[in-house]
């Protein structure tokens, strides 16, 4: 029994863990900081990568901790988040805010040891996100643009680990993820819109589902995929992109408009979801079509 117990247990801490640092964001974060590295990398330091890695995780998840002793009254009221750690009494308040600074710490250590720029640009975002994006998430929908702030940082962080330096190419890494945003977090926000509501939080640019909201979903999709071929165009500096390789971002680009004018034309909770899924598939496959054109071509 008490090895069934024992075992329930270490299951239970290994599910809080991943809940309270949001392990899947955390992931695709720390993908992202992978690909801008590689682009930027003109020899590939696997040590910097490992620390990049680990860096970037404990920042997104000291983010994401801080977030969560914020808003625990309020993820109390939502069915989506009720059962997190805090708010369900499994994780007190000083133990995640003693998780959430040692993560801290090891963050900006760890992307210390690469350079001290990359180590500025991890702490700006987690400053941005937990002292900027999630204040405003309950008073205006303006808090999505103070989100999509740290959350272009990753893209770009990586170049910036590579090269030490600030310019056009991770500038560019920075619009591509910054506009991004505005299409994913708009189409989480229509299907989650009851469950926000109970929360008090305002997602929608118009605050509700209407096609004010949509039309903007569109004019943020189109820009993203603009933005996304510039380099094909050679004014990026060092990050270039083939005409295939623009061909294939474009026609991904091109779904995810489509399912943005889906969203448009039914407003429905169904539309915005499937809208949400093309924007994860299409930054995803964004990033390794960049890292494989740098290599192929």
């Amino acid at each position: 029994m008490t090895t069934i117990n024992s075992s329930l247990s270490s299951v239970s801490i290994i599910s809080d863990f991943k809940e309270i640092t949001k392990m899947r964001l955390s992931v695709s974060v720390v993908f992202s900081a992978v690909a801008g590295y590689l682009l930027g990398a003109e020899t590939i330091e696997w040590s910097i990568v490992v620390l990049l890695a680990f860096g970037g995780y404990f920042m997104v998840g000291a983010s994401n901790m801080y977030n969560q002793i914020i808003e625990r009254d309020l993820d109390a009221l939502m069915d989506r988040t009720k059962n997190r750690p805090i708010p369900a009494g499994r994780i007190s308040v000083n133990s995640a805010f003693a998780m959430a600074v040692v993560f801290t710490i090891l963050g900006i250590a760890t992307l210390y040891f690469i350079n001290p720029r990359t180590a500025i640009y991890g702490a700006i975002s987690i400053f941005l996100y937990t002292s900027i994006y999630t204040p405003l998430k309950t008073k205006t929908p303006l808090s999505v643009f103070a989100g999509a702030i740290p959350g272009a940082i990753p893209f770009m962080l990586g170049w910036v680990a590579a090269r030490n330096a600030f310019g056009i190419e991770p500038g560019t890494l920075f619009a591509i993820q910054f506009f991004w945003q505005f299409p994913h977090f708009w189409a989480i926000g229509w299907f989650l819109f009851d469950d926000y509501k109970k929360g008090g939080f305002f997602m929608l640019p118009t605050g509700n589902r209407d096609k004010g909201t949509a039309t903007q979903v569109i004019i943020y999709s189109v820009w993203t995929v603009i933005v996304s071929v510039v380099p094909v165009l050679g004014i990026t500096g060092d990050l270039k992109l083939s005409v295939v390789a623009a061909i294939i971002v474009f026609a991904l680009g091109a779904v995810m408009v489509y399912y943005a004018l889906q969203l448009f034309k039914k407003r429905t909770e169904k539309a915005a979801k499937q809208l949400m899924y093309a924007s994860v598939i299409y930054i995803t496959l964004l990033q390794i079509v960049y890292v494989a054109d740098k290599f192929i071509s």
